[in-house]
């Protein structure tokens, strides 16, 4: 039998680590089961365009409201734990969702019901997502922490496009309660997964377990310079990845391009953020700093949305990149994009105020994610309305990359306080 060279197999990552990023796939897929479901929800139970944005927004809401506290929690209760009981959470709430719209005469009770499991599906994926990165940094070996946190952040870009790429099918096929179905049974075979092959969190003094003490871990996070740094890059990328990609069916529709094409660009463009997350991973395996990488990927998501969107002339006559070239550019977009939650993501156990805090860190990077995703798509709609098209959605991203590498050159004194270099 062929043996492995040693420093390849400890550059391994290991299957419980594997096991804490498909998990957090599982519960993307449950943020990103909706989008592709609207129409047959709009066919069935009548809801309008607002309420469909509003089922679409009560995930972000609960991102806004309690990544902070949820993250606290994990960092309290355990860390597998906390990923378990979100993935129950997920389960049961997506398994009663398609139970209610199952029922012979759906009605306005039904909307309400889908409203509150909506709801409980969004703290069900705090859960589930806080207590990856701390997971990871303790089932990896230092050989494979980096490589390993670059895949964990991929999770949302794949799970949202696998849900973009699969829905409509699955949807046709077996109906809106189907899929939420489908997709109750994935998060229970991830929970069953990670209760299998991830260790038990190891019994935390009583002293830890006190409000007293979860009250001064979070205000050691609040407190302290750097998480707030990392929340606020978190949110500078993901609200302009958001606006861009969460409109592109949307701006394909006003192009002309056949529904079926829209479904398949859309999600590409998506999974190409997964290409950037891995590389990711493995430039800083391989040393390269992560301010200089979170540089590369707001610089990328700059020029690529300049060249996407841009337009030079009045707008009867206005002169742009053609169609394929511009699409490139938003899967350019995408893909410089991936670098920049694999950096934050490995950063956040590196620069949180201490082992105790990592979840809770990332909860403060949800919550500002989560405030960025609420608010940049409705401000590049505003523009796009006043403007009568999409030629100036690059000036939101431009400004969110250039506030990206404002906060990437504060993360190097911040590293050198913390005294990780490396």
């Amino acid at each position: 039998m062929k043996q492995l060279h040693p420093a390849k197999a400890a550059d391994r990552i290991p299957g419980a680590a594997l096991a804490v990023v498909l998990a957090g796939v599982a519960a993307a897929l449950h943020l990103g089961k909706l989008p592709p479901a609207v129409p047959a929800l709009q066919a069935t139970l009548g809801i309008g365009l607002v309420e469909a944005g509003f089922l679409l927004s009560l995930v972000q809401v609960a991102g806004m409201t309690l990544g902070m506290v949820v993250g606290l929690m994990a960092d309290t209760v355990g860390l597998r734990r906390s990923m378990l009981a979100g993935l129950v959470v997920v389960t049961v709430a997506s398994i009663l969702g398609g139970v209610v719209g199952g029922a012979p005469d759906p009605g306005p009770a039904t909307v309400r019901w889908l409203f509150a499991l909506r709801a409980l599906e969004g703290v069900g994926f705090l859960l589930a997502v806080m207590p990856g990165p701390g997971l990871i940094r303790a089932l990896s070996p230092t050989d494979a922490e980096k490589k390993a946190l670059g895949l964990w952040g991929a999770y949302m870009p794949l799970g949202v496009a696998l849900a973009l790429l699969l829905g409509p099918l699955l949807i046709a096929w077996r109906g809106w309660p189907g899929w939420w179905w489908m997709l109750s049974a994935v998060s229970a075979a991830a929970a069953l997964w990670v209760w299998r092959v991830v260790p038990v969190d190891k019994p935390s003094p009583v002293k830890e377990a006190m409000p007293a003490q979860g009250s001064s871990r979070l205000l050691d996070t609040v407190r302290s310079r750097e998480p707030w740094t990392l929340a606020l890059a978190f949110a500078v990328y993901s609200s302009q990845w958001m606006a861009v990609i969460g409109f592109l069916p949307a701006i394909y529709a006003e192009a002309g391009v056949p529904a079926g094409w829209s479904a398949g660009l859309t999600a590409l463009a998506a999974a190409t953020n997964i290409v950037g997350n891995v590389f990711g991973g493995r430039f800083l395996q391989r040393g390269v700093a992560p301010e200089r990488l979170l540089r590369w990927g707001f610089v990328v998501m700059a020029l690529a949305s300049v060249a996407a969107f841009a337009q030079i002339g009045p707008a009867a006559s206005a002169v742009s990149l053609p169609p394929a070239l511009r699409y490139l550019a938003i899967c350019l977009f995408s893909l410089g994009g991936g670098m920049i939650p694999a950096t934050l993501f490995m950063l956040s156990v590196r620069l949180a105020p201490g082992p105790s805090t990592v979840s809770t860190t990332v909860g403060m990077m949800q919550q500002a994610s989560s405030l960025g995703q609420f608010v940049a798509p409705p401000v590049v709609a505003w523009i796009a309305h006043r403007v009568g098209g999409w030629q100036w959605t690059w000036a939101v991203t431009l400004a969110c990359s250039m506030a990206g590498l404002a906060l990437a050159a504060r993360l190097v004194p911040a590293r050198a306080r913390s005294g990780n270099v490396a």
